[in-house]
């Protein structure tokens, strides 16, 4: 049996093992195509004979940019690891003029793009990026060059033995990608990440997979190019699982009824919006069936592991399982066991709810520098706590330092930052230890809690320090409020830029029967809608200290978001960016900026 050290070994163990007839699937034109496991392996040594046809030497960089996660992504990801080269996976939805920091600063050899609106992007800065000889493209679109050239060229075999040779040279020490992180603040680092970092990570996140080995099916559509999502479709192919590729974000639910999957991912943000969906679709009921709907509700947002809450509430949870959740599960496919949640911090009613409707979501934390996961999660052997993100996976270290900063230690820890060894020395020890940037703590049953982000802790004038991650996840439980950060670095007291939920905001006016107007702008100047939101803000603000409370507000019109510059691309507040936009609800706080 093949040994994984490499990160192109999990197709060759997956051949051996299980021999996929749908290894990776894809819809094209409205059809899901599947790709053998032997096709991928097939096809990725096409590809890795044509790079060497095309002067890709060990150690060239090449760019992959694709919007959606499609089967095109992973050959072209084992077939450039397998000739010593590394790709550099680059987020779709960032500006032109990220587009060519990354490819110069990475030094690209050719670009692997998606589609048209991706090859525009690129094309436009083409000239600016002197290391890039040629873009392909995976959709065939008109007067460019499409991928299938590059599988052509390398139909011919006869260099196949060169192939194998460089394979075996690559030890899992040597650097096998590039990616660039979102970062909220600066100029994106390039994080260097070997062979060993990755398939480390991967052998060791699957021991917290409670999957049956070769029979189940996985949908993906958290962006690969995100380190998270490609570790997982690595620990996909080492545990033999199917994997189909979202179309969309947008066409999920009608893929997660198509597929059907036994295991997927997701963003607490997404969590939160099919959760609103469902209290939304909860709220049309009438009679008997509404009350028997918040009631299973109601007792879900009470659920502990393990049968904690004794054999009476396990009762009235199998009843509520029967009549209500089972619709919650049919609604994403019906055979949905675990769905790994990461990149930000779960509230914890959200764990509660869905655990408690059979659906088992699982809070892991990680970070791009550790190839992602430090701690997950398991329902198995006591290892589920809800509020934290699990126990630390096998071969990792964990230490609180002195200030609360978790510092990690293992073989998922990266090499150190592209070209920057100053930046790698600022967050590397000589022993090793990743300073994450986080707050947190280990509890004494060994689970990892996440406080805060150590960056984004402030102080206010009075000297008291503020976390402001941790209002911001408390109030974001409200319907009302979509997005919110927290300010006052400096000030008398915390105010927050609230982004209201206005699709919730009019259903809840139809309701009331109150006019507020039809466009946003109209909506958070209504007087009734600044009651109700301060109404909100008041109930969450009693959680907190005195010092630590909301004590103003502003709305703003716009919707948060990745396209407009708000967010990254895994959803996360861009602090600076969003003050910056809103500069003037700054002042209008606190009279300064």
């Amino acid at each position: 049996m093949t040994e994984i050290k490499r990160l192109f070994d999990f197709p060759y163990y997956q051949l051996e093992k299980f021999n996929l007839k749908q290894s990776l699937v894809t819809k094209y034109n409205g059809e899901w195509i599947g790709t053998s496991t032997k096709e991928y392996i097939a096809k990725a040594n096409k590809i890795s004979r044509a790079l060497l046809r095309m002067g890709v030497n060990p150690n060239d960089k090449i760019a992959i940019i694709s919007t959606s996660n499609r089967t095109e992504w992973n050959i072209m990801d084992i077939g450039i690891l397998q000739i010593g080269a590394q790709d550099v996976p680059v987020y779709p939805t960032i500006s032109e003029d990220e587009y060519a920091y990354v490819l110069n600063h990475s030094e690209s050899k050719y670009c692997f793009v998606s589609d048209k609106e991706v090859l525009d992007k690129v094309n436009k800065i083409k000239d600016k990026v002197p290391s890039l000889i040629d873009v392909y493209t995976f959709d065939e679109i008109d007067n460019a060059k499409n991928w299938n050239e590059v599988l052509q060229l390398g139909e011919d075999d006869s260099n196949q033995e060169q192939v194998e040779q460089i394979k075996d040279s690559i030890t899992e020490d040597d650097l096998a990608t590039i990616i660039y992180t979102s970062g909220t603040t600066g100029r994106p680092k390039g994080v260097m990440l070997s062979h060993k970092n990755i398939t480390s990570n991967a052998l060791n996140s699957s021991t917290r997979l409670p999957l049956k080995e070769g029979s189940n099916v996985a949908i993906s559509f958290l962006p690969i190019c995100h380190i998270y999502e490609r570790m997982l479709l690595y620990m996909y192919q080492y545990a033999g699982v199917s994997i189909y590729f979202a179309e969309s974000i947008d066409k999920i639910s009608d893929n997660l009824k198509e597929v059907r999957p036994h295991v997927m991912s997701a963003v607490p943000r997404l969590l939160e919006k099919v959760y609103d969906k469902i209290i939304a679709k909860g709220a049309e009921l009438t009679g008997v069936k509404k009350k028997l709907f918040y009631w299973a509700v109601e007792l879900g947002l009470e659920w502990e592991p393990y049968g904690q809450n004794g054999w009476w509430y396990e009762f009235k949870l199998g009843i509520a399982r029967k009549l209500i959740f089972s619709k919650w599960q049919e609604a994403l496919g019906g055979r949905l066991n675990v769905i790994a949640s990461g990149s930000a911090a779960l509230q914890p009613r959200l764990a509660r709810i869905y655990n408690a409707a059979n659906i088992g979501v699982m809070e892991g934390y990680g970070l791009t520098e550790t190839s992602p996961v430090i701690g997950v999660n398991d329902m198995r052997n006591g290892g589920f706590k809800v509020g934290t993100v699990g126990k630390p996976l096998p071969e990792t270290n964990i230490k609180i330092a002195e200030d609360g900063e978790i510092l990690i230690q293992g073989p998922q820890v990266m090499i150190g930052y592209y070209k920057d060894e100053e930046k790698t020395k600022e967050v590397l020890t000589e022993d090793r230890y990743f300073h994450t940037g986080d707050i947190g703590e280990i509890d004494s049953e060994g689970f990892l809690k996440i406080t805060d982000r150590k960056k984004e802790m402030f102080k206010t004038s009075g000297g008291k320090y503020v976390a402001p991650q941790i209002i911001e996840n408390s109030m974001k439980q409200s319907r009302f409020i979509e997005q919110i950060m927290v300010i006052g670095e400096g000030q008398k007291m915390p105010a927050a830029f609230i982004q209201p939920n206005f699709e919730f905001i009019q259903d809840w006016a139809k309701l009331k029967k109150i006019d507020i107007g039809s466009t946003n702008k109209e909506m958070i100047k209504n007087q009734d809608v600044i009651n109700r939101i301060q109404k909100e803000v008041d109930f969450y603000n009693e959680k907190f200290g005195k010092w630590e409370r909301i004590k103003q507000f502003r709305l703003t019109p716009e919707v948060w978001s990745v396209e407009e510059g708000h967010l990254t691309p895994t959803m996360k507040i861009k602090r600076k960016v969003i003050k910056e936009i809103y500069k003037d609800l700054f002042k209008d706080i606190y009279g300064t900026y």
